[in-house]
């Protein structure tokens, strides 16, 4: 069975990234198979079940106060909560993540601009992996510690038992 046909049976739904997947996580180290399932778990949890590619949620929680100036974006209400909020199967979320994540995949701030980009399949897989590369997640993945990569994902322990779910069906089908 080839590692593509066993990410495409961990989610029938990741068929759309599965090329992506098969591209880039060998180019961003997530090449044993502790790291892919770990990886491909948080990104089921994160995006759930790959169905979104950006967050439900409407973005206004990161516009304004701490939380927005945590995230690069302007402390003024001016949109920029709803403008970067979580996208990508990782969800990348606020200015400052959207501005590096821009250079390294582009080379220039054109995530800025259009954050959409994060959207379609291609960016939404490089991102995530980006994102768990910078976050030096290979080398927690090679220490088994679930919640320590959801606390460097999340910010927390939110959706903790989900994610668990997900690493213990992907045990079963990535083999």
């Amino acid at each position: 069975m080839t590692r593509q046909y066993q990410i495409i049976q961990f989610c029938s739904k990741s068929a759309r990234f599965t090329p992506f997947l098969m591209e880039y996580m060998p180019q961003y180290g997530i090449n044993t198979l502790q790291r892919i399932r770990l990886f491909l778990a948080q990104l089921a949890h994160e995006s759930g079940s790959f169905v979104y590619v950006r967050e439900i949620a409407s973005g206004a929680a990161y516009d304004t106060g701490a939380k927005a100036k945590m995230l690069g974006n302007t402390p003024e209400k001016d949109g920029d909560g709803e403008k970067f909020k979580g996208r990508g199967l990782i969800q990348i979320t606020g200015k400052s993540n959207y501005r590096k994540c821009s250079i390294a995949l582009f080379g220039d701030e054109r995530l800025l601009e259009t954050p959409e980009l994060l959207e379609q399949p291609k960016w939404a897989v490089k991102s995530a992996c980006w994102y768990w590369e910078t976050h030096g997640l290979n080398a927690i993945a090679d220490t088994d510690n679930i919640e320590l990569i959801t606390r460097k994902i999340n910010g927390g322990l939110n959706g903790i038992e989900s994610r668990k779910a997900f690493y213990e069906h992907a045990k079963t089908v990535i083999v």
